[in-house]
């Protein structure tokens, strides 16, 4: 796939106030990464939407505003990438108008275009499932760290793009969120999307 045909979504896509759509919306979509004259791709196939200052699931909840979440506080159509754990980075979509702290977590791709970069940038030697499947893998597949942070989606370098592919309503499952027991009853909400059967989705197995 020659990446110079996709063009990158308008930042406005990013900016409606309904995070949850956005989330779904972005499954099928392309996440491209171009560092060092190497580009790679990947199909979003798995999203999490995080509801702001409401969503007790989210870094921004009751209004948190620290040198970290700032970034989510941006115009939406930036990165918020952060370091999880002390391990890994994970990438977000930074949703919603200025002041309006909504973010979508990719949790998933399937790889389409640069393969052997990826492994490389895994330490891998064969493909497998694994490669895009959960957050973290997304990051390191992709090259993402937080050098990325706070990133215009419509740079070259960094950038959602949309090749004609369609998700229809029974292609996707919608679950509620992975690893956010701590967020009580918001931890119940339907805000993960996944693509039905793909193998890069993350968690258990669902049909």
């Amino acid at each position: 796939m020659n990446n110079g045909y996709i063009q990158p979504l308008p930042l406005s896509v990013f900016q409606t106030t309904d995070v949850v759509a956005i989330a779904q919306q972005l499954l099928g979509k392309l996440l491209i990464t171009q560092f060092q004259q190497q580009c790679t791709i990947g199909r979003i196939v798995e999203t999490e939407a995080y509801a702001g200052i409401t969503d007790k699931a989210s870094h921004a909840y009751g209004g948190r505003y620290t040198p970290r979440t700032q970034t989510m506080y941006a115009a939406g159509g930036c990165a918020y990438v952060y370091l999880c754990y002390g391990i890994h980075y994970l990438f977000n979509v930074v949703t919603g108008p200025v002041n309006t702290p909504h973010a979508v977590l990719i949790r998933a791709i399937e790889p389409v275009a640069g393969l052997p970069i990826m492994l490389q940038r895994m330490g891998k030697v064969k493909a497998d499932y694994t490669v895009g499947r959960g957050p973290g893998n997304v990051t390191k597949a992709l090259g993402i760290n937080r050098l990325h942070n706070a990133q215009l989606l419509h740079e070259h370098e960094l950038y959602i793009g949309d090749d004609g592919y369609k998700v229809a309503e029974s292609d996707y499952l919608v679950t509620q969120r992975i690893g956010v027991d701590y967020a009580g009853d918001d931890a119940l909400l339907p805000y993960r999307f996944l693509m039905k059967g793909n193998k890069y989705v993350s968690g258990k197995k669902l049909s």
